[in-house]
Protein backbone atom coordinates (compact mmCIF):
# COMPACT_ATOMS: atom_id res chain seq x y z
CA UNK A 1 0.00 0.00 0.00
CA UNK A 2 2.98 2.05 1.31
CA UNK A 3 4.96 1.89 -2.56
CA UNK A 4 1.53 2.66 -4.55
CA UNK A 5 0.79 5.47 -2.77
CA UNK A 6 4.24 7.18 -2.76
CA UNK A 7 3.81 6.27 -6.28
CA UNK A 8 0.83 8.13 -6.97
CA UNK A 9 2.15 10.87 -4.95
CA UNK A 10 5.50 10.87 -7.14
CA UNK A 11 2.47 11.40 -10.09
CA UNK A 12 1.40 14.63 -9.10
CA UNK A 13 4.41 16.12 -7.45
CA UNK A 14 5.80 15.58 -10.92
CA UNK A 15 3.69 16.33 -13.58
CA UNK A 16 4.23 15.23 -17.07
CA UNK A 17 4.69 18.01 -19.77
CA UNK A 18 0.81 17.46 -20.54
CA UNK A 19 -0.32 18.33 -17.14
CA UNK A 20 2.65 21.26 -16.58
CA UNK A 21 0.24 23.94 -17.44
CA UNK A 22 -1.67 25.97 -16.34
CA UNK A 23 -1.33 23.92 -12.73
CA UNK A 24 2.36 24.07 -12.85
CA UNK A 25 4.93 27.29 -11.94
CA UNK A 26 2.70 30.41 -11.68
CA UNK A 27 4.05 33.32 -13.22
CA UNK A 28 5.49 36.09 -11.63
CA UNK A 29 5.14 40.03 -11.42
CA UNK A 30 6.94 42.56 -10.42
CA UNK A 31 6.01 46.40 -10.26
CA UNK A 32 7.83 49.34 -9.33
CA UNK A 33 8.31 53.16 -9.77
CA UNK A 34 11.63 54.58 -11.58
CA UNK A 35 13.67 55.68 -8.89
CA UNK A 36 14.93 58.24 -11.28
CA UNK A 37 11.62 59.01 -13.65
CA UNK A 38 8.69 59.39 -10.79
CA UNK A 39 6.70 59.15 -14.05
CA UNK A 40 7.26 56.13 -14.81
CA UNK A 41 5.84 52.76 -13.97
CA UNK A 42 8.01 49.92 -14.05
CA UNK A 43 6.84 46.44 -15.08
CA UNK A 44 8.37 42.99 -14.80
CA UNK A 45 6.78 39.71 -16.18
CA UNK A 46 8.24 36.13 -15.99
CA UNK A 47 6.52 33.02 -17.16
CA UNK A 48 6.34 30.03 -14.54
CA UNK A 49 7.35 27.42 -17.20
CA UNK A 50 9.33 27.08 -20.59
CA UNK A 51 6.29 24.95 -22.12
CA UNK A 52 4.25 27.79 -21.24
CA UNK A 53 6.26 30.08 -23.66
CA UNK A 54 5.81 27.40 -26.17
CA UNK A 55 2.35 27.21 -25.95
CA UNK A 56 2.17 31.11 -26.27
CA UNK A 57 3.96 31.68 -28.84
CA UNK A 58 1.56 28.74 -30.64
CA UNK A 59 -1.02 30.82 -29.76
CA UNK A 60 0.79 34.52 -31.69
CA UNK A 61 1.69 31.96 -34.63
CA UNK A 62 5.25 32.25 -34.20
CA UNK A 63 5.85 28.76 -33.63
CA UNK A 64 4.27 25.78 -36.12
CA UNK A 65 0.93 24.43 -34.56
CA UNK A 66 2.46 20.74 -34.21
CA UNK A 67 4.62 21.57 -31.37
CA UNK A 68 0.95 21.18 -28.71
CA UNK A 69 0.91 17.19 -29.44
CA UNK A 70 -2.72 15.87 -29.57
CA UNK A 71 -2.49 14.27 -26.09
CA UNK A 72 -1.95 18.41 -24.90
CA UNK A 73 1.86 17.61 -24.20
CA UNK A 74 4.52 20.71 -25.39
CA UNK A 75 7.76 20.10 -27.43
CA UNK A 76 9.45 22.94 -26.21
CA UNK A 77 13.03 23.41 -27.83
CA UNK A 78 15.55 25.64 -26.23
CA UNK A 79 15.13 28.54 -28.87
CA UNK A 80 11.49 29.26 -28.26
CA UNK A 81 12.17 31.77 -25.80
CA UNK A 82 14.63 33.62 -28.39
CA UNK A 83 11.79 32.98 -31.22
CA UNK A 84 9.01 35.13 -28.88
CA UNK A 85 11.11 37.31 -27.50
CA UNK A 86 12.24 38.91 -31.02
CA UNK A 87 8.40 38.95 -32.33
CA UNK A 88 6.74 42.35 -32.10
CA UNK A 89 3.56 40.01 -31.55
CA UNK A 90 5.15 39.23 -28.66
CA UNK A 91 5.30 42.81 -28.15
CA UNK A 92 2.16 44.61 -28.51
CA UNK A 93 0.37 40.96 -26.26
CA UNK A 94 2.69 41.94 -23.29
CA UNK A 95 1.00 45.85 -23.97
CA UNK A 96 -2.59 44.50 -24.43
CA UNK A 97 -2.43 42.12 -21.49
CA UNK A 98 -0.66 43.92 -18.81
CA UNK A 99 -1.54 47.89 -18.84
CA UNK A 100 -1.26 50.75 -15.84
CA UNK A 101 -3.76 53.66 -15.47
CA UNK A 102 -3.49 56.28 -13.51
CA UNK A 103 -6.47 57.28 -12.38
CA UNK A 104 -8.92 57.01 -15.73
CA UNK A 105 -6.12 56.87 -17.99
CA UNK A 106 -4.21 54.71 -19.30
CA UNK A 107 -0.12 54.99 -19.45
CA UNK A 108 1.46 54.35 -22.41
CA UNK A 109 4.40 51.47 -21.78
CA UNK A 110 7.08 50.41 -24.00
CA UNK A 111 8.96 47.15 -24.09
CA UNK A 112 12.53 47.05 -23.11
CA UNK A 113 14.58 44.70 -25.22
CA UNK A 114 15.18 41.26 -24.02
CA UNK A 115 17.35 38.92 -24.21
CA UNK A 116 16.62 35.87 -21.48
CA UNK A 117 12.76 35.20 -21.79
CA UNK A 118 12.47 32.23 -20.43
CA UNK A 119 15.15 33.29 -16.65
CA UNK A 120 14.60 37.00 -16.49
CA UNK A 121 11.71 37.61 -18.47
CA UNK A 122 10.58 40.72 -20.01
CA UNK A 123 9.91 44.31 -18.89
CA UNK A 124 7.92 47.08 -19.41
CA UNK A 125 8.45 50.59 -18.46
CA UNK A 126 4.73 52.95 -18.93
CA UNK A 127 4.90 56.58 -18.99
CA UNK A 128 2.17 58.37 -16.91
CA UNK A 129 1.55 62.17 -17.56
CA UNK A 130 3.22 63.00 -14.23
CA UNK A 131 4.52 61.87 -11.39
CA UNK A 132 2.81 58.77 -9.42
CA UNK A 133 2.36 57.45 -6.19
CA UNK A 134 -0.47 54.98 -6.67
CA UNK A 135 -1.72 53.45 -9.93
CA UNK A 136 -3.85 50.36 -10.77
CA UNK A 137 -2.42 47.22 -13.15
CA UNK A 138 -4.34 44.65 -14.97
CA UNK A 139 -2.30 41.79 -15.80
CA UNK A 140 -4.27 39.09 -17.93
CA UNK A 141 -0.98 37.24 -19.26
CA UNK A 142 -2.06 34.13 -20.67
CA UNK A 143 -5.56 33.79 -19.64
CA UNK A 144 -6.84 33.40 -22.93
CA UNK A 145 -5.26 30.59 -23.05
CA UNK A 146 -6.88 28.66 -20.43
CA UNK A 147 -8.25 31.10 -17.64
CA UNK A 148 -6.74 28.80 -14.91
CA UNK A 149 -3.57 30.69 -15.42
CA UNK A 150 -2.46 33.12 -12.10
CA UNK A 151 0.50 35.44 -11.43
CA UNK A 152 2.16 36.03 -8.36
CA UNK A 153 2.82 39.96 -8.06
CA UNK A 154 4.88 42.08 -5.76
CA UNK A 155 5.30 45.21 -5.33
CA UNK A 156 7.24 48.38 -3.10
CA UNK A 157 7.26 47.71 0.73
CA UNK A 158 5.99 44.13 0.79
CA UNK A 159 2.60 44.43 -1.35
CA UNK A 160 1.38 41.19 -3.05
CA UNK A 161 -1.58 40.05 -5.03
CA UNK A 162 -2.68 37.34 -7.36
CA UNK A 163 -3.49 37.72 -10.35
CA UNK A 164 -6.00 35.79 -12.46
CA UNK A 165 -9.22 35.42 -14.99
CA UNK A 166 -11.57 37.53 -13.42
CA UNK A 167 -9.76 39.40 -11.00
CA UNK A 168 -7.05 40.80 -13.15
CA UNK A 169 -6.36 44.28 -12.05
CA UNK A 170 -5.23 45.52 -8.56
CA UNK A 171 -4.26 49.23 -7.00
CA UNK A 172 -0.73 49.57 -6.00
CA UNK A 173 1.18 52.41 -4.03
CA UNK A 174 4.49 53.46 -5.21
CA UNK A 175 5.85 55.24 -2.56
CA UNK A 176 5.38 54.73 0.89
CA UNK A 177 2.34 52.52 1.06
CA UNK A 178 0.66 49.28 1.99
CA UNK A 179 -1.55 47.11 -0.61
CA UNK A 180 -4.98 47.95 -0.28
CA UNK A 181 -7.92 45.89 0.76
CA UNK A 182 -8.74 44.68 -2.29
CA UNK A 183 -5.39 43.78 -2.80
CA UNK A 184 -5.23 41.64 0.12
CA UNK A 185 -8.58 40.06 -0.18
CA UNK A 186 -7.74 38.71 -3.33
CA UNK A 187 -4.13 37.63 -2.70
CA UNK A 188 -5.89 35.05 0.47
CA UNK A 189 -9.01 34.10 -1.92
CA UNK A 190 -7.27 32.93 -4.66
CA UNK A 191 -4.41 31.69 -2.83
CA UNK A 192 -6.91 29.45 -1.02
CA UNK A 193 -8.69 28.30 -4.15
CA UNK A 194 -5.10 26.91 -5.12
CA UNK A 195 -4.14 25.42 -2.35
CA UNK A 196 -7.39 23.80 -2.04
CA UNK A 197 -6.69 22.04 -5.54
CA UNK A 198 -3.79 21.01 -5.07
CA UNK A 199 -4.60 19.59 -1.47
CA UNK A 200 -7.86 17.87 -3.08
CA UNK A 201 -5.08 16.36 -6.09
CA UNK A 202 -3.75 14.73 -3.12
CA UNK A 203 -6.33 13.40 -1.42
CA UNK A 204 -7.95 11.97 -4.60
CA UNK A 205 -5.10 10.24 -5.11
CA UNK A 206 -4.84 9.01 -1.87
CA UNK A 207 -7.89 7.39 -1.70
CA UNK A 208 -7.64 5.74 -5.41
CA UNK A 209 -4.32 4.14 -3.93
CA UNK A 210 -6.21 3.55 -0.90
CA UNK A 211 -8.94 1.51 -3.02
CA UNK A 212 -6.72 -0.11 -5.00
CA UNK A 213 -4.76 -1.34 -2.21
CA UNK A 214 -7.93 -2.77 -0.27
CA UNK A 215 -8.68 -4.40 -4.13
CA UNK A 216 -5.61 -5.80 -4.74
CA UNK A 217 -6.18 -7.24 -0.80
CA UNK A 218 -9.32 -9.05 -1.64
CA UNK A 219 -8.32 -10.28 -4.97
CA UNK A 220 -4.98 -12.49 -2.60
CA UNK A 221 -7.72 -13.61 0.50
CA UNK A 222 -9.97 -15.01 -2.58
CA UNK A 223 -6.99 -16.44 -4.33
Amino acid sequence: MAVLFLAALAAVAVPSPAAAHPFGDPQTVSIARDEQRPDIVRVRWRVGGPDDLTLLGVSLGLLPSDRVLLDGAVDYRTSDPAVIAASERFAAYLLERITVGDGPRLCPGVVAPVTALARVGASVDYTCPGSVDRVSVAVRMLTDLNPAYRAMATGPDGQRAVYGSGDDSHDWALVGGAPTLASGTSLGRSAAVQIAAVVGGFLLVAIGALLVARRLRRRGVVA
